[in-house]
């Protein structure tokens, strides 16, 4: 089966064929700048390895650009459309309303934008690539895969916030946590990595990149997750701010004469390791670097990020009363291995001994602890179109076998 993986931004069009049965990336692209000046980037199993500007006024065009060299006879990777069997759409927030994958329907997009006021940067991008593809290849299966889903197993104790009742009642204000795709994907493969049983082991999983974020994932299911309501909750970002006291919003907003909208764009842009390096860098390995040389904000910033991993590990440790597992994933969790080292320091009280020549090894999956370590500390490469594929999969499947028992 050829699983064709979307995943859809405002202004971007990322994608892979996958063989769902061999796990193969057949081909990987991505269109950028969709409605300004256009850039198309493609490169194939096979060895073709395509940059070049391509002019796409909007994501219908991106579709039809990626399609158009995916059947091409020197440079495609299937001889007709048909040969795709599924679509996958990755779809940032499904609400309440949708724990797993699903055919997507008429009544799943209704269902989609009743959330955009949840996730007003991400869905509507979303929805735009699923409309796309089905005005393009309207005969074929669409899957939706949705980032919050594998979060949807939080108890009311962890995802209700302390307000009156009545709001979540009437707005379905509530912790929901992103970043489920990776959770889920990582977390497995942690698993499989160590021979361990998944449902019999309790995993944190530290994502960590410019978007971070953590869960605790109990024997299979999420009990927890650092980010809320909105992906601005949690840890400090690249150039989000993370947790913060409200009333210093209040009492901001009054000295600077600053209306909400512009608090939220101070928040989610301007915040996090960019805000407190003095807006040296939303970069960690810019500020690494900038470490090195003695730049005090910059060696702040990282030391405050690590502290609040490292805090929330802990209170997970708690929460799942023990853990087996610590995993580091993402572009800092995978490439930062003094970040690593720094985060673990604080986590020695778990009898965490961390290995200093395996921490500084580069793969798709390996420990970095002794095996005097009582707990696993492990680096595992994401990899959400993959998990994206097999969820897309799993329903085609579903679908073929409910087929099959009519007809019997």
């Amino acid at each position: 089966m050829k699983i064709l993986v979307i995943n859809s931004g405002s202004s971007s069009l990322k994608f892979q064929v996958i063989d769902s049965e061999s796990e193969e990336v057949l081909a990987k692209g991505l269109c950028e700048r969709i409605g300004i000046d256009g850039s198309f980037t493609y490169r194939t199993s096979r060895g073709v390895s395509i940059r070049e500007s391509v002019k796409m006024e909007n994501h219908t065009q991106a579709v039809h650009t990626l399609l158009d060299m995916l059947v091409d006879a020197g440079k495609g990777v299937v001889g007709s459309f048909r040969e795709i069997d599924v679509i996958g759409h990755r779809l940032v927030h499904g609400g309440e309303r949708f724990t797993g994958s699903v055919v997507i329907t008429d009544e799943v997009i209704e269902a989609m934008t009743e959330c955009n006021d949840l996730a007003p940067l991400h869905n509507p991008a979303n929805l735009v690539g699923v409309e796309a593809c089905q005005r393009l290849m309207p005969e074929t299966l669409m899957v939706g895969v949705f980032d919050t889903a594998f979060n949807q197993t939080m108890e009311p104790k962890a995802f209700l916030y302390g307000l009156p009742y009545r709001y979540y009642e009437k707005y379905k204000i509530r912790r929901y946590g992103f970043h489920g795709i990776s959770h889920k994907y990582v977390s497995q493969r942690a698993a499989e990595f160590l021979g361990q049983n998944p449902r019999q082991v309790k995993t944190i999983v530290c994502h960590l990149g410019n978007g971070a974020s953590i869960s605790a994932v109990k024997y299979g299911q999420v009990i927890d997750n650092s980010m809320g309501f909105t992906p601005l909750e949690g840890l400090v970002m690249g150039t989000r701010c993370g947790d913060v006291d409200p009333g210093a919003l209040e009492f901001l907003a009054k000295k600077e004469n600053l209306d909400f909208s512009q608090i939220m764009a101070i928040l989610n842009q301007e915040s996090g390791v960019l805000g407190i390096s003095k807006n040296y860098s939303s970069d960690f390995r810019e500020l690494k670097d900038a470490e090195i040389k003695y730049n005090e904000k910059a060696a702040l910033a990282r030391e405050i990020f690590a502290y609040k991993v490292a805090k929330y590990v802990g209170s997970y440790a708690a929460a799942m009363n023990g853990v087996d597992n610590i995993v580091f994933t993402a572009g800092v969790g995978e490439n930062d291995s003094d970040i690593r080292q720094e985060i673990c320091n604080y986590l020695e009280f778990l009898g965490i001994h961390i290995d200093e020549v395996r921490n500084r090894d580069q793969g798709e999956a390996f420990r970095i602890t002794d095996g005097a370590s009582r707990v696993n500390v492990l680096v595992v490469r994401t990899n959400e179109e993959l998990e994206i594929a097999r969820e897309a999969a799993a329903v085609a499947q579903e679908i073929t076998q409910e087929i099959s028992k009519k007809k019997s």
